[in-house]
């Protein structure tokens, strides 16, 4: 990590690049240079930092043609072999964590880099340690032998109970296993509500399966995949499929497909959803190193064949999947009181129905219980009794209760009740008999529907 003094922010060290001349002479007097970001910033925003930071008179118009030229060329040209006119023959690219291979590199720190976000020089610290995973420690001593960690994603546990799922349950390459649950990370920045957070629900699935097939079974992930998302109601059209370049893959990953969302805060971009991984048999060899345990699969078909399983990941970000449910949800309506509703799936809302008197009436009010009763036996469905129906069609809309049915005069009369649709506001009446098929029909017609367009 590095910090700035003056802006308080941090910044990964390897996602800060600065680019120095190779005859670089730390005493050279007007020699200040700046950080760019490895991967996030655009010859656009460089162009934008360098016309500021010219208003400085020690800055040479030399130097700033050099940077923006070099940056400019990485990303108009990135396959290009770097012929002799190419700026990176007289420059050399660093990472903020690799400057100490320079000779004085406190100094060039201190008295010639720019910050990412500030005109002055020297507010950037000198890199330090930053361990994203939390620790604690087991029984009463705090020594290092007790030292445990509160684990950063979920799939070590699905690993370390390969064999024993295996022994177990008899099952047969290819098979997989998925769990949820609560995964911690020492987030130097969390934001965006709960995007990011230390604290988050992970989805995983480990899908083991031979070396020969993961090509097969990788794309069969990525198309399952998107058909979840847009089943619970996220377009395909909103996603961003990003076949991550190899020199930015994890080491244990031979390939990964990210899918990110356009979120309200992505401005024009993407951040990402899910990830699906081909992590090969890497897992299973540390933990077959270290355990002095055997974890190889053999074929029941071929006892001789025995091997180490390779391991397809989909990854996926629950709390994530929340908000990204919520945010495509969210739509404005200034013609109803409320203003808003969310245009959940009717698979995907909270409440099924809500079942609203329209008064509190001693004869309004034990028929809306009497339906209330028999609709919760299979549906999650509200009950709400208090304030006007315009108010309660309003509350209803914002937590996105795709149907209400209001219990009235007429009801007392004919055994029917009134249906109001969330989207539309449109309303017709049924009977009370006919409440809970007309329920099934709706959730079936909408799970039919959105198959259909997977």
């Amino acid at each position: 990590m590095v910090d700035c003094k003056e802006s308080k922010k941090r910044y990964r060290a390897d996602h800060l690049i600065v680019y120095l001349p190779k005859s670089y002479d730390p005493e050279m007097d007007g020699a200040l240079l700046f950080p760019c970001f490895d991967k996030d910033e655009t010859p656009e925003d460089v162009e934008k930092r360098l016309k500021k930071l010219n208003l400085r008179s020690d800055i040479s118009q030399y130097e700033v043609i050099s940077f923006v030229d070099i940056k400019t060329w990485a990303y108009t040209n990135p396959n290009d072999d770097y012929g002799i006119s190419h700026p990176k023959n007289y420059c050399e690219q660093y990472k903020i964590d690799e400057l100490v291979r320079i000779p004085d590199s406190h100094k060039i720190l201190r008295d010639r880099i720019i910050g990412p976000d500030t005109k002055t020089v020297g507010t950037l610290g000198e890199p330090r340690m930053f361990n994203m995973m939390f620790h604690s420690y087991a029984g009463a001593a705090a020594g290092e032998e007790n030292k445990v960690y509160l684990r950063p994603e979920t799939c070590a546990g699905i690993f370390l109970n390969f064999k024993n799922v295996v022994d177990s349950s008899r099952v047969k390459v290819p098979f997989g296993i998925a769990q949820i649950g609560k995964a911690f990370r020492n987030e130097v920045t969390p934001r965006n509500f709960i995007f990011r957070s230390r604290e988050f629900e992970q989805m995983e699935l480990e899908w083991f399966c031979e070396e020969k097939d993961v090509p097969m079974w990788f794309d069969f992930w990525v198309e399952q995949r998107k058909r979840f998302w847009e089943s619970v109601g996220v377009p395909l059209n909103k996603l961003h499929f990003l076949d991550v370049p190899k020199e930015e893959l994890a080491h244990y990953s031979s390939r990964t497909i990210d899918f990110e969302y356009q979120f309200p805060f992505s401005g024009e971009g993407y951040d990402e959803l899910e990830g699906i991984a081909h992590r090969g048999n890497f897992d299973l060899t540390q933990h077959q190193e270290f355990s002095k345990t055997k974890l190889e699969y053999m074929d029941p078909q071929d006892p001789k064949n025995r091997y180490l399983p390779h391991v397809i990941e989909p990854s996926s970000g629950l709390t994530r999947g929340v908000l990204a449910l919520l945010s495509e949800a969210y739509t404005v309506d200034d013609s109803r009181p409320s203003g808003v509703y969310m245009n959940f799936t009717p698979e995907m809302a909270p409440k099924k129905a809500a079942i609203l008197p329209l008064t509190a009436k001693d004869d309004h009010v034990p028929l809306a219980q009497k339906l209330y009763l028999e609709l919760r036996e299979e549906f999650v469905v509200d009950l709400d009794i208090k304030q006007n129906i315009g108010k309660r069609y309003a509350r209803q809309d914002e937590i996105g209760t795709p149907y209400c049915f209001t219990i009235d005069n007429d009801t007392i009369n004919d055994q029917t009740v009134t249906v109001r649709e969330r989207n539309t506001m449109a309303q017709e009446r049924i009977h009370m008999d006919k409440v809970k098929e007309f329920l099934h029909e709706k959730m079936r017609a909408g799970a039919s529907a959105l198959k259909k367009a997977a």
